[in-house]
């Protein structure tokens, strides 16, 4: 029997048009929704709370913000700078990330929920405790990021590089990794759960062979 195919993300449900909009800093508490962000600079920003739903961001510069409890639903962010973004329990429903700067981000305790991240750099991020479900990385640096003690449903990476990245004590269902840079993986038996192509199983055998604890022979 066939085992079950990680699920796709459901895309973000827009209005047809968006007011355009422009915020100067970010308060506690705040909502915004169906606006157009385009060029905003909102760094260093401390605000807690804050929710964004149906919104468009486009080259909007949030890094080095700490945003605990933020609320992202049905948004698309292009070209945005997200880069050590603090943003602990956040819950991320319905969004669409693409061509953005996540490095450093920090998303611990966060619920992410029907998003897509695609062509991002999100190296050195972190994801501890996170629960993922229905998301998908495509073509994303994700060199030294963690899932650690993260639960992964039908997440899926596409061409993804995730060399030294922190999988110990992560659970996955229904998870796929497709053409993916994997050296040097930490946690690499929290792999059960996940699918791979032929070609990388084969391509890991020996980091497989290291976390099973085998010895390599030389030839006789």
């Amino acid at each position: 029997m066939s085992r079950p195919a990680a699920s796709a993300p459901l895309a973000p449900d827009l209005p047809p048009e968006l007011d355009p909009g422009e915020i100067k800093a970010l308060a506690h508490d705040e909502s915004v929704a169906e606006l157009e962000l385009t060029g905003v600079v909102l760094t260093e920003q401390r605000a807690n709370g804050v929710s964004l739903a149906a919104s468009r961001l486009i080259n909007v510069e949030l890094s080095g913000s700490q945003l605990a409890d933020l609320r992202l639903t049905h948004a698309v962010l292009t070209g945005c700078n997200l880069a050590n973004v603090r943003a602990d329990r956040a819950a991320v429903n319905r969004v669409r990330i693409e061509t953005s700067r996540l490095t450093g981000i920090h998303l611990h305790e966060a619920a992410l929920r029907d998003v897509t991240f695609r062509d991002c750099r999100v190296d050195l991020a972190s994801f501890g405790f996170s629960r993922l479900e229905r998301v998908t990385f495509v073509d994303c640096l994700l060199a030294q990021s963690d899932f650690l003690e993260a639960w992964l449903e039908s997440v899926r990476f596409h061409h993804c590089d995730l060399t030294e990245a922190d999988l110990r004590g992560a659970r996955m269902r229904r998870c796929e990794f497709r053409r993916c840079d994997l050296s040097a993986l930490e946690g690499i038996e929290n792999l059960r759960g996940a699918a791979l192509e032929w070609a990388d199983i084969v391509g890991m055998a020996g980091s497989w062979a290291a976390a099973l604890g085998i010895e390599i022979l030389d030839p006789e």
